[in-house]
């Protein structure tokens, strides 16, 4: 199983500069790099300092500047934001300012708040629509010309200018209904899955959800599939537990963006009172100290070696958490050091 990196650049307070929270970005995937990871994933977001990222590909064409190996993704863009011939020569630019080295990660979005402001009455049907009717044609316009007459876009004859470093970049698509698996097998992509909070249950129903994918669909060759957790390596019983209550008021806060009902402030959410995160007790510390993974370096080795057992490909090390930045390295220090040599 191979192990990547899952970053933002992530604010929750006036004080913190942008410019300090993109040299802690490039630190974190300098030592994802130095460590063996196989990949950097940086995904795409407007308007909320909860997670700021409104181009993915200018931080990882910095990135492909500071790094040498790893490998550099978007985890991922959202296909309702972009133009098929503009994402097509945008990531093909940016393949060759990394030197053959991204891979290109779809999704249809998720936030309404998003939604809002960027494509006014968009609905998650129809951003899905948009994005199984785009990810066909970036292979073909990365070939060579191509004309277009769909339900969202229609363009004369046209190709990607310029051309990637790559013969074809490497696609994948954040999937978790059965019909979405489906999709992305059919169309040779990898898949990207999270349970988020839920669990290990949902993880082997993500598992399975994909090898039914594959069954489907056995004319077609075996993509890979991505699991993207929460993940939270500590020193002692009691760093966990630290970690387990910043993990409960991430997820608060994930919640409260989620919904969009907060009144929001220059990108900032209105703070979420002891009380009103007391009120969601799916993502209290305890729960989340069981659904997320967090612990010392033996309990995380168990619970990676029964994901890999499921068949996964790859495990993504999410690391946004509002946590402190030096907290956030010494975890990501100790996974490194102490839990992916169990898997060489």
């Amino acid at each position: 199983m191979k192990f990547s990196l899952f970053v933002h650049m992530e604010r929750f307070a006036p004080s913190q500069t942008h410019a300090e929270l993109f040299e802690q970005l490039e630190e974190l995937v300098l030592i994802a790099e130095a460590g063996g990871m196989e990949t950097a994933w940086i995904g795409e977001h407007h308007c909320m300092e909860f997670t700021i990222a409104p181009n993915p590909f200018i931080n990882i064409a910095h990135l492909g500047a500071r790094t040498q190996r790893i490998r550099l993704g978007t985890g991922t863009v959202i296909a309702p934001f972009w133009h098929p011939l503009r994402l097509a020569g945008e990531a093909a630019m940016t393949d060759l300012a990394t030197g053959g080295r991204l891979d290109l990660g779809i999704a249809r979005g998720a936030y309404a708040f998003e939604y809002e402001r960027l494509s006014p009455g968009l609905n998650a049907w129809d951003a899905g629509q948009k994005m199984r009717e785009m990810v066909p044609l970036l292979p073909k316009l990365w070939e060579g010309d191509v004309t277009h007459e769909g339900e969202f876009w229609q363009f004369p004859k046209s190709t990607s200018v310029p051309k990637p470093a790559q013969k074809q970049i490497p696609l994948w698509i954040a999937a978790r209904d059965p019909n979405s698996h489906a999709y992305a097998v059919a169309n040779g992509c990898n898949v990207q899955v999270t349970p988020l909070a839920s669990g290990d249950e949902e993880v082997k129903s993500l598992a399975q959800r994909f090898d039914d994918a594959c069954k489907q669909h056995s004319d077609v060759p075996r993509p890979e599939v991505m699991l993207l957790m929460h993940t939270y390596v500590g020193d002692s019983d009691t760093d966990t537990e630290q970690a387990s209550r910043e993990f409960s008021r991430f997820y608060c806060y994930f919640d409260a963006w989620f919904k969009n009902q907060r009144t929001i402030t220059n990108g900032l959410i209105e703070n979420l009172s002891d009380e009103e995160m007391a009120e969601l007790p799916r993502y209290a510390p305890d729960l989340l100290k069981k659904n997320l993974v967090i612990g010392t370096p033996d309990e995380v080795i168990a619970r990676l070696k029964s994901y890999e057992a499921m068949g996964y490909d790859q495990y993504s090390f999410w690391i946004d958490s509002l946590m402190p930045f030096e907290r956030k390295k010494a975890s990501l220090e100790r996974f490194i050091r102490d839990v992916m040599p169990a898997f060489s």
